[in-house]
């Protein structure tokens, strides 16, 4: 096998995109375009992976850091003049390149191995991608001849009658004899209307050379959408959010409704989890098996447990244990850990804590900045008053500890092992090991004062 290379061309501005985000970073199902073709590049065996960039490329270099080589393309004159800024990376080295699109976020690496594959086999000077379109208009036709080589491409605007019925058409994306490639693309001139130096030239000046043309058909022309527009843009996120969807329920996990369910792409979830409607699960967020997600519940970048239910709540950037119950309407807001068998009720919001095993906060409590032992039962309405205004402080609730219903502790405080803490306390300092802490005035009944109040005349 001869050795390969990638370029991926990013350096478009995306004008009919309408925004400030340059276009190849838009997110198809949580990650950048942009990403998503590196992701399925980077799974094959490339010599070089060449990305030109021109406008937004601090951005994207800070996107995709050094996983790839870059060019810049400071003026964009076209397709081939973009192909050319690699000339310093690649050119004279013996072997395949594929040039790829930035703005095709559903190729698939097993598509791009096997346009690699079906090029070398053919011993081609280039080969193109294509794709059969139930609606080809817009596109260039692929003619091919009786060898089903190609013969040549008709862009749309030039095609005859006949030739508009042809469904199979270029997708954009080729792979070339990289030293062929890099020769042709000095001959390819700027004599058309906009001006601009196109990469499909190539293909015209290596047929008028004698050379050897293939093309290879894609399974899916789904695979080949390109996103120029925000119509666009939902359309690649539907087909993906679709092709992830599947991948999961093909690996043993139940979704209830596959339209109103949205994975990202490096999500991993374990088999016999189920996950209900209008449930969203963002970045490398792990779920362990036998889980219940939703409905209605926001998970990222976060690891949960085995066996364990989450509903109608937000968790963001924590660890989850093993048979947690946690919702409805909890937030688990970032760097949180929470143990095995824990309880996170209703309106009960966790931040940047550690909750142990077998405890519980049932309802309407704030655990933040604590650290919070095994065994811990917090009443309903109690909280941790972490922050004085300049500075957050550490509250320690140590295994076994009662809290009390609506009770303040109030940072930097203790609670120690197997503590009770009465309901309506306020502590402010240590409560040691078994000890009952009551931190509340002692009540006093004024009989018959309320004749004295006068309050109904």
């Amino acid at each position: 096998m001869s050795k390969r290379y990638a370029v991926i061309l990013a350096a478009g501005q995306g004008t009919r995109m309408k925004s400030k985000l340059y276009k190849v970073l838009h997110p198809v199902c949580g990650k950048p375009m942009i990403q998503h073709i590196v992701d399925q590049v980077s799974g094959l065996n490339f010599e070089k992976i060449v990305t030109i960039i021109g406008h937004g490329a601090e951005a994207v270099k800070e996107q995709l850091g050094n996983s790839v080589e870059y060019a810049l393309q400071a003026e964009q004159l076209g397709t081939a003049h973009a192909v050319k800024q690699a000339a310093d990376a690649l050119k004279g080295l013996e072997g395949t390149t594929v040039v790829l699109c930035g703005d095709t976020p559903l190729i698939q690496r097993e598509t791009i191995d096997a346009l690699l594959s079906h090029h070398e086999k053919e011993a081609a000077a280039a080969t193109i991608l294509t794709a059969f379109a139930e609606n080809p208009s817009g596109y260039g036709r692929v003619i091919r001849n009786e060898n089903q080589l190609v013969e040549r491409i008709v862009e749309d605007k030039d095609a005859l009658p006949q030739e508009k019925e042809i469904k199979e058409i270029n997708t954009g994306i080729y792979c070339f004899d990289n030293q062929k490639l890099f020769h042709s693309l000095e001959k390819v001139n700027n004599n058309n209307v906009q001006g601009e130096y196109y990469l499909p030239d190539v293909i015209e000046i290596l047929q008028n050379e004698g050379e050897k043309i293939a093309a290879f058909m894609a399974d899916a022309f789904e695979e080949t959408i390109g996103v120029n527009d925000r119509i666009a843009l939902s359309q690649a996120e539907s087909f993906m959010r679709k092709r992830i969807n599947e991948y999961h329920m093909r690996q043993g996990v139940t979704i209830i409704n596959p339209d109103d369910t949205y994975i990202s792409a490096d999500a991993v979830i374990g088999s016999d989890t189920t996950i209900y409607p209008g449930t969203t699960i963002k970045g490398e967020t792990k779920i362990a098996g036998n889980c219940i997600i939703g409905p209605y519940t926001e998970i990222k970048d976060s690891e949960i447990g085995s066996r364990t239910h989450i509903k109608q709540s937000v968790v963001h950037d924590s660890q989850i244990g093993d048979d947690v119950n946690i919702g409805p309407f909890a937030h688990i807001r970032p760097l949180s850990k929470i143990g095995h068998e824990v309880k996170i009720g209703n309106f009960v919001e966790v931040k940047k804590s550690t909750v142990g095993d077998g405890s519980k906060a049932s309802h309407l409590s704030y655990v933040g900045d604590a650290e919070v032992g095994s065994g811990v039962n917090l009443g309903c309405g109690s909280i941790t008053v972490n922050y004085d205004g300049k500075n957050k402080h550490l509250t320690k609730i140590e295994d076994g500890a009662f809290i009390g219903c609506n009770v303040n502790l109030v940072a930097p405080v203790t609670v120690g092992k197997d503590a009770f803490v009465a309901a309506g306390s306020t502590i402010t300092s240590t409560v040691n090991d078994k000890a009952l802490a009551i931190a509340r005035s002692r009540q006093v009944n004024k009989e018959n004062y309320v004749e004295k109040l006068n309050l109904k005349k």
